[in-house]
């Protein structure tokens, strides 16, 4: 290989890590937006504490 063509494939691979280090930062980004905005508001839930089989109640309810 040339010197030329070395230097090419070695700047495109830059591009492209550079380009996938951007799409995961962003991913991330909007992945923690979403969770820090999001509001998932109150649900009706069990509130008494008896234990029947196949029904669950919040471990700590907000509402």
């Amino acid at each position: 290989m040339t010197k030329a063509a070395t230097k090419r494939n070695r700047s495109a691979l830059a591009w492209w890590i550079l380009a996938a280090a951007a799409v995961f930062l962003g991913a991330n980004a909007h992945l923690l937006y979403v969770a820090i905005d999001s509001d998932p508001g109150c649900v009706a839930h069990l509130k008494d504490t008896a234990s029947v089989p196949g029904h669950y109640r919040a471990a700590k309810s907000s509402c």
